[in-house]
């Protein structure tokens, strides 16, 4: 009997409907949502479906246009009339003015007619930061703008989402050409109108682009099901040793996780004292050590808040929060938690928007992006990483209980028009766990499609 955890993701009926001649012309007449079916990652496919046009002046458009090739792309300068675009990948390191935009984004803007079916736009420039002139802030923090706005824009899958170098690096820089390689692949197929800061750290010398987690080791929390078990699953087809780790009451659904990917199982309440120390006891018994933490495991006990007990504020705050402060307390101080390590922590677009009826919720979500800030320091000694994915509206076990209607409002409320899926969040953190992601730490990035709300 095939177990339940390893059910096939599914799009929702209206998506895979719509994504048919017959459906997208009816869609089209009627003036109803459009959702394209998207390209997700696959091993075995190209990195683009298509020419990649790289826009830019000086140096650094140039130096990224010759790692492109070196990736083996199909490059282009200058767009040629009436050839389709997998990619345009515009190169705005070197903005001292919002003059200096208009060149740049009107040849983006000539192009997207051109734009194939889940197309990429990437841009890669400079945060404005404390210290630069009114000018250079101006122009740098226009970038901001531009994607966020040509996110909504976009259709037929297609996605917009920047790379910010960290002072003088450039453009071409191994961390932000690994940032760069993630959202042109079919990893980033449900992050649209988001940024991640490339730092200075390397990728690892060994790197490997089909299997980058070869010989590391992971632990997942709440991976009995959803979300953790498509972490688990992804994590160990790029070559990770995968500890899969649930409550008692999952054991069943958690034991077939961990057959089906042939990593270990343990059963633990991650909220008791000594949860970190028996996570790098299994480890290091198993594997000699532990190189990855995906904090996954959460829980929801919603009311408004006039209605909030003390049950249901705590549970979620020890759950959500407190247990992976403890936890990670552990690992930090651990001799089995120093070779390059990853802490990846999942929060939520209500830790960033807020939610009603989720103060409780919302509060944890937010608590884990402020842990993640704060640890990223403590992790650059041993160059570790610390970074999160907020996912939005997933399709899961616990959103097919949503009623109908509510459930197709939030499908729809994002400029992809649809639900994700556990795999979209799955890619991005095994993006983060990765080598490549080197100089990749304090990040949070969204896995929603670019949800309308708080964007």
């Amino acid at each position: 009997m095939t177990p339940p955890v390893s059910e096939k993701e599914k799009i929702d009926k209206y998506t895979e409907f719509v994504g048919s001649g017959l459906g997208r012309e009816l869609a089209r007449r009627l003036g109803l949502p459009q959702p394209a079916i998207l390209r997700r990652y696959d091993p075995q496919a190209p990195l683009v479906e298509g020419p990649i046009l790289v826009v830019g002046p000086g140096v650094g458009a140039d130096a990224v246009a010759t790692v492109l090739l070196g990736w083996g792309q199909d490059v282009r300068r200058h767009a040629s009339p009436k050839e389709k675009l997998g990619a345009i990948v515009a190169v705005l390191d070197e903005l001292a003015h919002p003059d200096q935009l208009s060149a740049p984004v009107r040849e983006i803007g000539s192009s997207l007619r051109e734009l194939a079916r889940n197309a990429r736009i990437v841009t890669i420039s400079r945060p404005a930061q404390a210290g630069d002139v009114p000018e250079v802030a101006a122009a740098r923090h226009a970038v901001d703008g531009i994607v966020r706005s040509l996110a909504k824009e976009l259709r037929s899958g297609a996605t917009a989402n920047g790379v910010l170098l960290a002072g003088d690096l450039p453009a071409d820089a191994p961390s932000a050409m690994a940032s760069l390689r993630f959202f042109l692949s079919g990893r980033s197929a449900f992050v649209d109108g988001q940024f991640l800061a490339a730092g200075d750290a390397g990728t690892r010398a060994e790197q490997d682009w089909a299997r980058p987690l070869d010989g590391r080791v992971a632990v997942v929390t709440g991976a009995a099901r959803g979300i953790g078990a498509a972490i688990a699953r992804t994590l160990a087809r790029d070559g990770a040793k995968v500890v899969v780790v649930d409550v008692p009451a999952a054991g069943d659904r958690l034991a077939d996780v961990a057959n089906e990917i042939r990593g270990t199982a343990l059963q633990l309440d991650i909220t008791a004292t000594e949860a970190g120390a028996r996570i790098l006891d299994h480890a290091a018994s198993r594997h000699g050590r532990l190189d990855i933490v995906v904090h996954n495991a959460g829980i929801t006990r919603d009311k408004l808040l006039a209605n909030m007990d003390a049950a249901r504020w705590d549970s979620v705050i020890v759950v959500n929060i407190a247990a992976q402060l403890r936890m990670n307390q552990a690992f930090l101080a651990s001799s089995h938690f120093a070779d390059s390590p990853r802490i990846i922590s999942v929060s939520s677009t209500s830790g960033i928007a807020g939610n009603r009826g989720q103060t409780n919720y919302a509060a944890s979500k937010a608590g884990v992006i402020g842990m993640v800030r704060a640890t990223a320091p403590l992790l650059a000694a041993a160059g570790g990483t610390v970074n999160a994915v907020a996912p939005g509206f997933i399709e899961t076990e616990m959103t097919a209980k949503i009623p109908f209607a509510t459930r197709e409002v939030a499908r729809r409320l994002n400029s992809l028009q649809q639900g994700g899926t556990p795999g979209d969040v799955a890619e991005v953190i095994a993006f983060f766990a990765s080598g490549a992601a080197a100089g990749v730490t304090g990040n949070v990035l969204r896995v929603c499609g670019q949800n309308l709300v708080g964007q």
